[in-house]
């Protein structure tokens, strides 16, 4: 009897003894051993604290827009685990996944993988029999010895460089571009979309002798109230300009970055073209709006998955350059590794009244503590028992002058995405 893809699932989870173990001596023999190669003629690897997600998503568009066939991997899911493996700009399907995780554990015979190592080889399996043009690939974590890592980038970039997950890649800024760094490889471009790229991987450019394109030098972005202006070279150095683009929900600097990797490829430069792309561009959960129809209210609600303090500040200076009449509403949850007081300091200002949530997590904060943290700096919080039930609480009490804020974790925001869709179906709250 064949397994459904809840089943594999279920299985993967099961499968090595810690969710996490660095290292890329287990994938690369059975990668090995699948005979899997270069999954297509381009590759372009995505590492960085903050900023992955919606950089692979330009990217691609940016690819597919000049007619390429392009997969792209990426993590977490929000809602379905099919959207870490796109085809073609689709999800791929169940009886894909299946089919590839067959594969992937036939393979593997005695060794063992994580959930993210299986996952990886499977999208690897189903990238190369797709006829591919290229391939976005996002690491999970770190880079070095990230599973994506088995697969040499034509092109490497990397979005940010912030501290998260300290017990893996160490508790300086030095510490975590060292392991970003692992994605370059020797002679092939590199891009940085951090202002002050730490010392590690400068030299580790210098090593690799690969052409660098830094942000704030080689290329850059000017923001204005109704549109911004791009600037940026080719491989062999020409400048390249693009103006009066169409501002976007998600991080223009994202797009800005995605834009240089597209120019060091040196395709087709058709301006409206590129920003038709740019402007397409769709990332769930990523500065995500939505109107929701509440008891005779319109209500706007903004799901953003910022959980470490690079991504909250960000998230704070999109807040301010877009005042509201009334107020900002938060629903909030926080998983355990992360830095709630770097999380929460950004954003005291711009947020009124908070409901704060344990995560459907084991590794959930529980609402007291997030509570408590919150009541210390003198703001308006309760605490809920559910995502479900704050977000019932920030609803009621919420005027169509309000925005609903979510954010926190991946978690926060998937939970919040099905309440919406559940409201939708029931035909009560109408999100849309």
């Amino acid at each position: 009897m064949s397994r459904s893809l809840a089943d594999w699932l279920s299985y993967l989870e099961q499968l090595h003894p810690s969710a996490i173990d660095m290292g890329l001596e287990r994938s690369r023999e059975v990668a090995r051993r699948l005979g899997l190669g270069k999954p297509a003629p381009l590759v372009i690897t995505v590492t960085g604290t903050n900023g992955k997600g919606s950089t692979c998503a330009f990217l691609a568009s940016l690819l597919r827009e000049q007619g390429l066939r392009v997969g792209v991997y990426s993590s977490p899911h929000l809602l379905r685990y099919n959207e870490r493996v796109q085809l073609q700009g689709r999800d791929a399907s169940d009886d894909e996944l299946c089919t590839a995780f067959a594969a992937v554990e036939a393979g593997r015979e005695e060794i063992s993988l994580t959930y993210f190592e299986m996952g990886t080889l499977a999208a690897f399996w189903l990238f190369e029999r797709a006829s591919l043009d290229a391939v976005v690939l996002e690491v999970g974590l770190g880079g070095r010895l990230d599973a994506v890592n088995l697969v040499d980038a034509d092109l490497a970039l990397v979005t940010s460089i912030g501290l998260d997950h300290a017990e893996w890649l160490g508790d300086s800024r030095e510490s975590v571009s060292f392991e970003k760094a692992g994605i370059l490889r020797q002679g092939k471009p590199a891009l940085c979309g951090d202002l002050d790229p730490p010392l590690p991987l400068l030299q580790r450019v210098a090593e690799l002798d690969c052409p660098l394109f830094l942000r704030g030098r080689d290329y850059d972005l000017a923001v204005g109230e109704r549109n911004w202006h791009w600037r940026g070279l080719t491989a062999d150095g020409r400048v390249l300009e693009l103006h009066d683009l169409p501002l976007l929900d998600l991080p223009m600097e994202n797009a800005a970055l995605a834009l240089q990797a597209y120019a060091a490829l040196d395709m087709a430069w058709q301006p409206e073209r590129l920003a038709h792309a740019l402007r397409a561009t769709r990332v769930s959960g990523r500065l995500e709006r939505r109107q929701l129809n509440w008891q005779g209210k319109s209500l706007r609600l903004l799901l953003d998955v910022g959980h470490n303090p690079h991504a909250a500040e960000y998230l704070a200076s999109r807040l301010a350059a877009r005042p509201l009449k009334g107020r900002r509403l938060a629903v909030f949850g926080l998983l355990a590794d992360k830095d709630l007081s770097g999380v929460l300091a950004p954003l005291q200002v711009d947020i009124q009244a908070w409901a704060v949530t344990p995560l459907d997590s084991p590794r959930s904060r529980s609402a007291g503590e997030l509570e408590a943290a919150l009541r210390n700096l003198g703001t308006e919080v309760c605490a809920c028992s559910s995502v479900a039930e704050a977000l019932l609480v920030q609803c009621g009490r919420a005027s169509e002058d309000d925005e609903i804020l979510v954010f926190g974790s991946f978690y926060c925001v998937a939970e919040a995405l099905e309440w919406l869709s559940q409201q939708a179906e029931a035909g009560d709250g109408g999100a849309g």
